[in-house]
């Protein structure tokens, strides 16, 4: 008897020291915030489900004006097609754009899509894809929504300016995920790219110092190892937003750092050029000394974040219809 308690004892000893060590490592998980506009919201509508997973997105609407839909900018966030969510629109690079648009009577809608995982099992094609879904789910929908389907807009960083530049040039039919919404068209008026990818076949775009030892960093976000070249090139090519730029395309506006290694400035001269040899409404802002997420290098950046902030705003209001 005396044995077994014993041998109890050391086992109880032996387990406290690691359930303290788990209760220390073990952090609280922050409450993620919404945007605070003081205005309406509807937070956590599902716009589609895949598997067991619903995504969802939040709308942030302006003041009410009695009977009439309010123009709505879709928001796609950053975070390498692998991280972010919808309540990165609350941050503090974010936030205070959003709140001058919905004061100029915009709905903010921000969207959660899939991220990429190692597995293969989700890549940058499901981001687009989810994506393009919200936008048709809200045009499905507009008229429950109050928001007006003949003013849709897109905004992204990062991750999520290559997106918004997917959505804002390619077909509406492109890209289809959910049966449901397949059909539904749709036309977006213009498109915001912050410090977002234009093409990934020409893969010096990437490479900000020419490095003889540069490697495609994002290539695996797109596609696996065991494809062909031929389908490695074809994946490429569609997730390029340059591919599907017309001299009739709608217009977009890139903002980039002149300093950004991570999506250097050669994505937005690349484009702009692309745009003068078509003729299509391209228009671009390089930030000096600005590197990825507008962070300050050697010196001040130029344009400022209010600057920045201020000409995106001014962007959307120059396109937004004049409704009677």
């Amino acid at each position: 008897m005396i044995i077994q308690f014993s041998i109890l004892l050391a086992l109880i000893i032996c387990l406290v020291p690691t359930t303290a060590q788990e209760q220390k490592t073990k952090k609280p998980k922050k409450p993620r915030k919404a945007l605070e506009t003081g205005h309406e919201t509807k937070l956590g509508v599902v716009y589609k489900t895949v598997g067991k997973r619903k995504l969802e997105f939040d709308m942030y609407y302006p003041a009410a004006e009695a009977g009439r839909p309010c123009p709505v900018i879709v928001y796609t966030h950053g975070g390498g097609w692998a991280a972010g969510s919808r309540f990165g629109a609350a941050s503090g690079g974010f936030a205070p754009l959003f709140k001058i648009l919905v004061n100029k009577g915009f709905c903010i809608v921000s969207v959660d899509y899939r991220l990429y995982s190692k597995q293969g099992t989700v890549r940058m094609r499901d981001c687009v894809i989810d994506s393009k879904d919200a936008i048709r789910y809200l045009v499905k929908n507009s008229k429950d929504l109050g928001i007006d389907p003949k003013q849709l807009f897109v905004f992204g960083d990062s991750a999520g300016g290559h997106i918004a530049q997917m959505l804002l040039l390619t077909p509406a039919k492109d890209l289809s995920g959910d049966k449901n919404l397949a059909d539904v068209d749709y036309c977006v008026v213009a498109g915001l790219s912050w410090y977002g990818p234009c093409d990934f076949e020409k893969t010096e775009l990437f490479n900000h110092n020419d490095r003889p030892d540069f490697r495609d960093r994002f290539g695996p976000r797109i596609t696996d190892k065991g494809v062909t070249a031929e389908e490695k090139l074809r994946l490429y090519r569609e997730m390029s937003p340059i591919n599907y730029l017309k001299k009739d395309s709608p217009p977009l506006l890139m903002i980039q750092g002149d300093k950004d290694t991570t999506i250097p400035v050669k994505h937005a001269y690349y484009m702009e050029q692309k745009a003068k040899e078509l003729g299509a409404p391209v228009q671009t802002l390089i930030v000096k000394n600005a590197g990825h997420n507008w962070r300050k290098v050697d010196a001040e950046i130029s344009p400022t974040r209010t600057e920045i902030i201020n000409a995106s705003a001014k962007f959307f209001m120059e396109h937004l219809k004049k409704q009677p």
